[in-house]
């Protein structure tokens, strides 16, 4: 398994529907290593704090094999770095990791702790109001993972993977998961697990409220 690309984004100008807005999402690969920090990439850009960064989301991933099937599908070359992930990754074996799952590079460690959800600023950057939908459709949304080890990462760089421990749930099911709605059982589960800070308030409402009921 290897890095074929690390993508940094500086802030840029996008228009979302009638609105301006400044955005990170534009990542470009760059040929030289990075460090990587407990927020990221040092250098990349997070604008919008609310819905993206954080401890919890500090590094986004994407398969090199899923790029292959949006070139096929959309009919078109995507660069790495098109989906505004900061590594492109090859060689994992399908499109969903467990969460708690850890990537093992020369020098850094990263945990996985929920998948991608789209939204109106990745369709715009995409050029197509549709694609949200046909992301949700496909299955493929990428990881999301917290920093356990600093250091630096390059392109080329290879590394491992190591299975959770845990009685986890693939990145696809809990993508599937987010746009439903969840039983006591299953809200408990995921909230027994690494799941990103994000996820972890929006379940533990939903928990609370199922439990009043």
């Amino acid at each position: 398994m290897q890095v074929i690309s690390v993508n940094v984004g500086a802030k840029t100008p996008i228009k979302v529907g009638d609105r301006e807005a400044q955005t990170g999402i534009f990542k470009k690969p760059v040929d030289h290593s990075v460090e990587v920090k407990a927020l990221g990439i040092t250098g990349d850009q997070v604008l919008d704090g609310r819905h993206h960064g954080g401890v919890d989301q500090a590094v986004y991933l994407y398969r090199a094999e899923d790029y292959a099937y949006w070139t096929e599908k959309l009919g078109r070359d995507l660069a790495p770095g098109t989906f505004g992930e900061n590594l492109t990754l090859a060689g994992l074996p399908e499109p969903s990791l467990g969460i708690g799952d850890r990537l093992v590079f020369d020098q850094v460690e990263l945990e996985i702790t929920a998948p991608r959800i789209p939204c109106g600023l990745f369709a715009a950057r995409m050029g197509d109001k549709t694609f949200a939908k046909q992301f949700f459709k496909a299955e493929r949304p990428g990881f999301y993972a917290r920093v356990l080890k600093s250091g630096i990462i390059q392109p080329n760089e290879s590394f491992t993977t190591i299975p959770a421990n845990i009685d986890t749930v693939s990145t696809v099911q809990f993508f599937r998961d987010l746009s439903g709605k969840l039983d006591e059982k299953t809200l408990r589960h995921y909230l027994s697990l690494p799941i990103s800070v994000r996820v972890r308030d929006d379940f533990s409402a939903q928990l609370e409220k199922v439990t009043r009921s």
